[in-house]
């Protein structure tokens, strides 16, 4: 449990919000200093309490839901689908070896007759002036 809770934002997959990324004034547009740092301190005082509320508050009941719904794709996955891939694969080996052996039983010889037809026939090319 302690490696988990210490390595809570390895996979990078969300952005970090900071007021610089939100709140952005164009050069040549500036606010008062006063103004700025005021805006700056709210915002990044709302942004954690906020945070930390509404996680207290949904943590839990989110876990448990994204916990059960992997649950259910984990078994899903496990007992119904790569049993049926694995039944698709014996299947489809079968199939695969009967259309080999009518390609090579009748098509083969087929085409190797039209090829040998086909091969002595001579194409000269002449440019005339």
């Amino acid at each position: 449990m302690e490696d988990s809770y210490s390595n809570r934002t390895t996979s990078n997959m969300s952005k970090p919000v900071d007021f610089e990324d939100v709140i952005g004034e164009p050069d040549g547009t500036h606010t008062l200093d006063s103004v700025w740092k005021g805006s700056f301190t709210t915002f990044t005082i709302t942004k954690y309490w906020c945070y930390r509320i509404l996680s207290t508050i949904c943590g839990i009941p989110c876990a448990f839901l994204w916990g059960f719904c992997f649950a259910c794709v984990s078994c899903f996955h496990i007992w119904a689908v790569v049993p049926c891939l694995k039944a698709y694969l014996i299947e489809i080996q079968c199939l695969s070896q009967s259309y080999s052996l009518f390609i090579r039983t009748f098509c083969d010889p087929l085409f190797e007759a039209a090829g040998k037809l086909c091969g002595g026939i001579r194409v000269a090319l002449r440019k005339e002036v």
